[in-house]
């Protein structure tokens, strides 16, 4: 329970910089963020519509996808702050702490960031985009980052089209310093590899497929020093996972040791087996 009350008071904080990113940098400058945030902001400064109401509205169908294709907890978590966010976008007002594009690119990107890569941390997402690109790239052999690459290109030329190509260079420093931050707040890797040694792999092989929607590979092993009997699971995830994978093992076998490592590239089935 404090865990969890702990991860909704993550994802408070989170949503709320992302909103302050927003309304006090970005959406004055004209400036786009990355995702189904920026997309938001597009549609809204097209339309003059409200950017929170745009964000709830379209993550409502990428929130059904996720619970269905990625997993319950993770998309639970990620519509909360989606919901969370959109609420801040409504309440914050829209001020312009500076007149300086660049400034508002830096810093929109940078608080936006560690709103980001707060909630990533703690197994949630601005959701939007992070479930789509999850999705795809389980049923192709091309990895998440293309299509965050695609989307993001997206926004960026209509940023060109809808303002002037000068917003969209800007809205380019923007989605560059986010993606550093969260890289530096989290793992960059989108693809992962957890090696877990423990003495309860049945135990810990339930707990996982009762969270995770993933496959595990069991090997058995004997520990050096003591000679005990062991097995050692392989399960392939997202980062998005790492922190339920994280908690069920620190549940279930506190003593297991657990080695992850960077995955380049996933073939065959990314799923439960």
């Amino acid at each position: 329970m404090l865990k969890e009350i702990q991860k909704v008071i993550i994802i408070i904080i989170g949503s709320a910089l992302l909103a302050a990113s927003l309304n006090f940098f970005l959406i004055p400058a004209d400036v786009f963020a990355s995702g189904f945030t920026g997309i938001s902001q597009l549609l809204a400064s097209v339309f003059n519509l409200s950017t929170g109401l745009l964000l709830f509205l379209l993550n409502i169908p990428v929130a059904i996808l996720g619970w269905m294709k990625v997993g319950k907890s993770f998309t639970i978590y990620s519509f909360a702050s989606v919901a969370v966010t959109s609420f801040f976008l409504e309440v914050l007002p829209e001020y312009a702490f500076s007149q300086d594009i660049l400034l508002n690119a830096v810093f929109g990107g940078v608080l936006g960031a560690v709103g980001a890569g707060l909630m990533l941390r703690w197994g949630a997402s601005s959701g939007g985009l992070d479930i789509i690109a999850l999705v795809l790239a389980r049923y192709s052999d091309r990895p998440v980052g293309i299509y965050f690459f695609i989307l993001n290109s997206l926004i960026v030329l209509a940023a060109g089209i809808f303002f002037d190509p000068e917003k969209a260079l800007y809205t380019l420093v923007a989605l560059y310093v986010t993606s550093r931050v969260i890289d530096a707040i989290h793992t960059r890797y989108v693809k992962l590899t957890a090696m877990i040694v423990t003495k309860h792999a049945e135990e810990l092989r339930t707990a996982i497929h009762e969270r995770l929607t993933r496959g595990i590979t069991r090997v058995p092993a004997m520990g050096g020093y003591t000679s005990d009997d062991k097995e050692v699971l392989f399960i392939v995830l997202t980062r998005y996972e790492l922190y339920d994978l994280k908690t069920i093992i620190g549940d279930v076998d506190p003593s297991a040791f657990t080695n992850i490592v960077e995955t380049a590239s996933v073939y065959g089935l990314f799923n439960k087996q």
